[in-house]
């Protein structure tokens, strides 16, 4: 009877280790930072580059844990790419379910106002898990742009910069289908008759933006600007927009465009050709698009930067007012040494 009670007793001792055991492995908190982190798990990791990567979060006892559960499931021959919270509180098995069931966290995606697709290619990859070079050769292949509707002069005018909630492992081809429902969103009803109006497709609207958003940061100037460009546009007149030089060149840090630049052979160079670009020059703000949108209708069709370097302009309807603001704007340059 005693030798049954032992026995008993101890089983009730190894039952109680294992249960303890399993609680420390398995049910305690896994993280032992206090804030939230993050682990990027991509398509080149194995299980054991994940528990690397998960080392520096957890705790010994909840890094073992979960390699000891984690080896033991289909997640160790395929780990789960994404962007994973390892919240603090939660424990090891409540981790281990949500990297396994690929329960990743999204991240918020800034589309910026990027001059070339080769730049906008590098944020991209930068934020992404997918490869820069890849996207940036996606971007200049005609066949892909043509997939979206686009080729590659216009494929700019299909990114719209805002902030958008992604996944960190999205697809390329994901990630262009939302930047066309996107695109679709922002040109709702209203805008689109607006462009119309003005005797602009969404696409021309993107271009004139892109010049315009060069032209000035001065978002209140911005409709009059619009309005100059649309008054030469009409009329059949060159836009003779200095940052479409620029553009051509592939030149953005000049400050000053000398005379032998306005011959440059491009078809993005509105001092040799007229009408628009074949498309944007840079990525428009939101801001230039509605400037065009909401453009301010007026007589002028020259402008000049005015001579106190204020970011804004000096506007004329006469050629000879315009030479005379451009005068001006010349001489300040030469005083500040500016070549």
């Amino acid at each position: 009877m005693n030798k049954a009670k032992y026995l008993l007793a101890a089983a009730a001792v190894c039952v109680l280790a294992i249960v303890a055991l399993g609680y420390y492995f398995f049910l305690t908190p896994f993280s032992d930072q206090e804030e939230t982190q993050y682990v990027y798990i991509d398509n080149d990791d194995t299980i054991d580059s994940v528990l690397t990567k998960l080392r520096p979060v957890a705790t010994e006892h909840g890094l073992t844990g979960f390699g000891t559960i984690i080896r033991h499931t289909g997640y160790a021959k395929r780990p789960r790419t994404g962007r994973y919270a390892i919240v603090p509180g939660k424990s090891t098995l409540e981790t281990v379910r949500k990297m396994r069931n690929g329960q990743q966290e999204a991240i918020m995606l800034t589309i910026p106002e990027s001059r070339t697709m080769t730049k906008l290619a590098g944020v991209l990859g930068r934020k992404l898990m997918l490869d820069s070079v890849q996207i940036a050769a996606a971007l200049i292949d005609e066949p892909f742009c043509k997939r979206w509707g686009y080729d590659t002069a216009t494929i700019a005018a299909l990114f719209v910069p805002n902030t958008y909630e992604v996944y960190w492992n999205v697809t390329l081809d994901r990630l262009m289908e939302r930047m066309v429902k996107e695109h679709d969103n922002f040109w709702n009803e209203e805008r689109r008759a607006k462009a119309e109006a003005a005797g602009l497709t969404p696409n021309e609207v993107a271009t004139l933006a892109s010049i315009i958003d060069e032209e000035t940061a001065n978002v209140g100037e911005k409709p009059m600007i619009a309005g100059m460009y649309l008054n030469r546009l009409h009329k059949g007149m060159p836009l003779q927009a200095d940052p479409t030089v620029k553009f051509a060149l592939q030149q953005f840090e000049l400050r000053r465009i000398y005379h032998d630049m306005l011959f440059f052979d491009s078809p993005y160079n509105t001092y040799r050709n007229t009408g628009l670009p074949p498309g944007p020059i840079k990525i428009a703000s939101i801001k230039g698009m509605e400037a065009v949108l909401n453009y301010v209708k007026h007589d002028f069709l020259y402008m000049c930067a005015k001579e106190d370097f204020s970011g804004t302009h000096n506007f004329a309807v006469s050629y000879n007012e315009h030479l005379r603001n451009a005068a001006r704007y010349a001489r300040a340059l030469n005083d500040r040494g500016i070549k």
